[in-house]
């Protein structure tokens, strides 16, 4: 249903699947996704924006799911459990923000409202009118009577992502301009004083609890035209960086064959395991991975961890965390996902990789779509050059040979040169 804007329509769905998309193209800017649930117009808080650097409400209502590329077009995703919204919630504005240029360079940009059972679509909006816009909200979800509406909004703002939050309540971290350095003035002569005794100073009261950090917007977004980029200039050498994979299935088939990588054959729960090779300045190698139990350990060698083993994708999916505070006796770590069960290839699964170091900048990147029969995926290659740390996007889909395991298959594509004996979890 193609909608005018301010027009609105009743959704009768449950669940729904909100989908941003546009034409890619060459000097299109990247375009992402957000949404804000509000109470009498505000947010009641930060953590009510639900945006690629805090994907997930805590009701579990709301949920960025990502981005997905397909045929000329690209497509940024957010799932709605209407059932879950919290009573006090009265809207959920739908915000899109460009990234690198304006919304007047957007070709074919829409929201359209999917039932998240059937597939079928509830509600379309096609923005025509764009021009500087740097952030839009293309439509909104609001409660009418004890039911779901969809309202096609079309309401743009030339102050970006940023200036759209601000307008909702949200506080937004954003770099501090260093104040001017003023010369001290002289200090006084003091007089000599007296002694007298001295009497304990009352402690000052604790703070009952600490403000929440502000939301920060800044991202980057790694691509085969932009595969690289520098920790050191994003100022993440320190801290923990967690390294996230989520996936979800676009398609179910039984069989294998249908078209070369297109076909995967899913029996039970789909089970991808996120790892890592790791090279340490003293020559140390090895691996981290749920196989074997090769958890990791983060305060001492070699300072990676790999938190679980995830069987869904969905809210949390796979995490490894790396302590970049023993950076310099890391050499380089190769980060891979293999798939353990549930399916015979990547063809047809959505994977996207998030980077989020403890200061500075998150760095995401999606996997694009696999057309060999691989089951390990190179995910990225982390190097210290010795003055810097670099993180190269590798999105490399292998094929093992016959009888080769998928981590031995990493390790020849990168050169590692590890013995590797049969493992089980």
């Amino acid at each position: 249903m193609s909608m005018l804007k301010g027009a609105n329509t009743p959704v009768p769905a449950r669940q729904v699947r909100v989908e941003l998309g546009w034409r890619s193209g060459t000097g299109v800017p990247d375009v992402d996704a957000s949404a804000l649930l509000l109470a009498s117009g505000k947010v009641r808080s930060d953590a009510d924006f639900v945006f690629y650097n805090q994907p997930a409400h805590a009701s579990g209502a709301v949920r960025h799911e990502g981005k997905r590329t397909a045929a000329g077009g690209v497509t940024d995703e957010v799932s709605v459990d209407l059932a879950r919204v919290e009573p006090a919630i009265e809207r959920i504005v739908l915000a899109a923000s460009a990234d690198g240029g304006s919304f007047g360079q957007v070709p074919g940009l829409y929201i359209s409202v999917l039932d998240a059972a059937s597939g079928a679509e509830i509600a379309r909006y096609e923005s025509q009118d764009a021009t500087v816009e740097t952030a839009f909200v293309l439509g909104e979800l609001y409660r009418r009577q004890g039911a779901w509406k969809f309202r096609a909004v079309g309401q743009g703002y030339s102050t970006g992502l940023g200036g759209l939050a601000t307008d909702f309540g949200i506080t937004v971290d954003e770099p501090q301009k260093p104040a001017p350095v003023q010369a001290a003035p002289p200090a006084p002569v003091a007089a000599p004083a007296a002694a007298v005794p001295m009497t304990p100073s009352a402690p000052p009261p604790r703070p009952t609890s600490a403000p929440s950090a502000p939301v920060r917007l800044t991202k980057v977004t790694l691509t085969k035209d932009t595969p690289s980029v520098s920790l050191s200039k994003q100022g993440g050498t320190s801290g923990a960086m967690r390294v996230n994979l989520s996936w979800q299935v676009r398609k179910q088939f039984q069989g294998w064959g249908a078209k070369l990588g297109r076909a995967v054959a899913m029996h039970g729960d789909l089970d991808l395991d996120l790892c890592a090779l790791y090279e340490l300045t003293d020559g140390r190698k090895g691996v981290v991975q749920a196989l074997g139990n090769a958890f990791g350990a983060l305060q001492q060698p070699p300072y990676i961890h790999l938190d679980g083993d995830d069987r869904t994708g969905g809210t949390s999916g796979e995490n490894l965390t790396i302590n970049l505070d023993h950076k310099d006796r890391i050499r380089r770590v190769v980060i891979f996902v293999t798939i353990y069960e549930g399916a015979r290839s990547f063809a047809d699964l959505d994977a996207t990789v998030t980077l989020q170091p403890q200061h500075g900048a998150a760095i995401d990147f999606s996997l694009g779509e696999c057309t060999v029969p691989s089951t390990v995926c190179a995910l990225a290659l982390i190097t210290n050059t010795g003055s810097d740390l670099v993180v190269q996007r590798e999105a490399r889909f292998l094929v093992p040979e016959r009888g080769v395991s998928p981590q031995r298959t990493v390790d020849y594509a990168y050169g590692w040169g590890m013995n590797w004996t049969p493992g089980r979890k």
